[in-house]
């Protein structure tokens, strides 16, 4: 499945790290992504490649930003200077102002109203990811909010999104960036379980069986945050990297005995 040329969809994922070639050693064993470097007129950023093509983005954390070890998402913006002015018109604040990045896009970083850090990219040169939904690719996005209420109209003023109500029940509130089987993102009310942990964007990297890849992470260094999930959509786990960076995977779920 090729990414969406949506404006507001998921366009990118970014690691923020402080040992760039451990990262890269332990996210190439586990997806078997390989890297490419961009060289010294991009701060030595690097690529992730899924199949030769760009999956992802690994940045080192210097320690000058005072930025935390973590993994980052970006939104597609068809101008991303607009779209900052409309973040900060819709109660979300500025984090980094907009900027070209040579002849690849322009980005900048908003907060939304619940607190949540979000990328936003205008490609130019780089298109994003070059594919989802597929296994060694980013299968799932969402917001977790600890202020749904509020974020629903700030991505829809601000991105242009598409909203759609999957569930509004007291247990269960998410809504989706798209419809049903065309949903490319989602937000979900998190006031009941995010408990200090502040609003975030995460996203699910899909795999073709959740349990292995989780055995695979653990014996590379990783540590299981939370028991395997199984939901209906699909095998969930919940793992921190060997920098202590959360990590999201999904996979079919496990046949019923007999099946």
């Amino acid at each position: 499945m090729s990414p969406s040329d949506v404006p507001g969809a998921p366009i990118w994922i970014e690691l923020y790290t402080e040992d760039t070639q451990a990262a890269a050693a332990f996210y190439g064993e586990l997806f078997g992504w390989t890297t490419v470097e961009g060289g010294p007129a991009y701060g030595g950023y690097v690529t992730f490649q899924r199949n030769g093509e760009p999956v992802a983005g690994l940045m080192r954390n210097d320690g000058t930003t005072g930025g935390l070890n973590s993994w980052s998402v970006y939104l597609e913006s068809n101008d991303v200077a607009d779209t900052v002015g409309m973040a900060e018109a819709n109660g979300g604040e500025i984090e980094i102002e907009p900027m070209q990045v040579g002849e690849l896009g322009h980005m900048a970083f908003v907060t939304d109203p619940s607190g949540a850090r979000v990328g936003v990219w205008q490609p130019l040169e780089h298109r994003g990811f070059a594919a989802r939904a597929e296994d060694g690719a980013p299968g799932w996005f969402e917001l977790l909010a600890s202020d749904y209420d509020a974020v629903i109209p700030f991505y829809r003023n601000v991105f242009g999104w598409d909203t759609h109500t999957m569930s509004d029940i007291p247990e269960f509130r998410y809504t989706t960036l798209g419809k049903d089987e065309e949903a490319l993102a989602g937000i979900m009310d998190a006031t009941g379980f995010l408990g200090a942990r502040p609003s975030h964007w995460q996203f699910y990297v899909q795999v073709a069986d959740t349990d292995d890849a989780v055995l695979r992470a653990i014996s590379a260094g990783a540590s299981q945050l939370v028991p395997i999930d199984e939901t209906p959509y699909g095998r969930l786990a919940s793992l921190a990297d060997p920098a202590g960076v959360p990590f999201m995977l999904m996979g079919p779920n496990q046949a019923a005995p007999g099946e």
